[in-house]
């Protein structure tokens, strides 16, 4: 097996700059750098960073742990967070929590044990892991948490708008002539959920809409567990339009107004918060709020980052919070008929 000394005797330079090439930490000139790089790749030499990382107590490595890769909005938050961590020099890790509190601490265990030096985490649904965390944080390994903040825990985030993008929805819905929105949501112990929810009322109330309670619709994260509950809600009480506050509620709702022979929006208006994984596929083209997800990721990657290379900066928590659009498409068509034109 190759050895950096042997790429050194190849190069014609020293074992040192060698290291300077691969790890970026010292500017090495252009002929130079291009010689290392040509002995690296002829003798086919892969560093070993485990060694490394024992020697330097640097391993270069991020990770991040998300719910549900399955949602589209997670793998542009990956994206993001991998595009920042590539321009310093680091690999991101990846991996998948299934939405379960036991495998989200299973999984912080893990990043820890594998010498991570920062973690960004979306946190599952229910009780946060907020002592895990904390020990975490007081042990240097910086946490950024992304999407969904949990309670009680003081520290770095990064999220969009949420009750202002929610309000920004349903407004849009009430100027399109809707008046009996109901609001499919995801589970309440999330923030991001709770926060939507706000934007909601506010929206109704600002414009003098009763607030009726039948047409909130909490439920879970499960798309087959949310069309259930949507057939059963629609049963009662047919709402004008409905807001689903996350993508997998979204879907839901879509399959339920499928079982119901719903048409959208002759029958009933409706508005997705994130982007659908079908919505090519889909027609009517869905109206949706869009999260910066790309924009989250690599934030709060450089946010972690500078905690990382700077660990004496105020440990005052840093809190981004940046706005979504909506994207309005078919299903939000107005229900208001233009006025008729006057004739002489």
């Amino acid at each position: 097996m190759s050895t950096i000394k042997a790429v050194a005797d190849l190069a014609g330079v020293s074992v040192g700059t060698v290291s300077h090439v691969m790890t970026g930490s010292v500017p090495v000139s252009e002929p130079l750098r291009t010689r290392v790089l040509a002995a690296i790749r002829e003798l086919d030499y892969h560093p070993n960073h485990i060694a490394r990382s024992l020697k330097t107590s640097r391993t270069r490595t991020l990770g991040i742990i998300v719910p549900d890769l399955t949602i589209p909005f997670f793998p542009q938050v990956i994206r993001g967070a991998e595009t920042a961590a590539r321009e310093h020099g680091y690999t991101l890790i990846a991996v998948n929590s299934d939405d379960s509190g036991p495998r989200q601490k299973e999984l912080l265990s893990i990043l820890r044990s594998q010498r991570a030096e920062g973690i960004l985490l979306a946190v599952a649904a229910g009780p946060a892991p907020v002592g895990q965390i904390t020990r975490m944080v007081q042990a240097g390994i910086p946490v950024v948490c992304v999407d969904r903040i949990p309670d009680r825990l003081v520290a770095d985030s990064v999220s969009v708008q949420d009750s202002q993008a929610a309000q920004i929805a349903v407004e849009h819905l009430i100027e399109m002539g809707y008046r009996r929105i109901a609001l499919a949501m995801g589970p309440l112990a999330l923030k991001n959920e709770r926060r939507r929810l706000l934007g909601y009322r506010r929206a109704l109330r600002q414009a003098q809409i009763a607030l009726e309670r039948s047409l909130i619709w909490p439920g879970n994260l499960n798309t087959a567990d949310v069309a259930a509950s949507c057939l059963e809600c629609f049963q009662h009480r047919k709402p004008d339009a409905v807001f689903a506050t996350n993508a997998p509620t979204g879907l839901g709702v879509l399959r339920a107004f499928r079982d119901l022979k719903l048409r959208t929006p002759e029958d009933v208006g409706f508005v997705t918060f994130d982007e659908l994984s079908v919505d090519d596929l889909f027609s009517p083209a869905v109206t949706t709020v869009v999260q910066p997800a790309f924009d989250i990721g690599f934030r709060a990657a450089e946010i972690l980052l500078e905690r990382i290379a700077q660990p004496e900066l105020p440990r005052d928590p840093i809190s981004v919070r940046l706005p979504a659009s909506l994207r309005v498409r078919d299903t939000s068509r107005s229900r208001v008929e233009p006025c008729c034109a006057t004739q002489n």
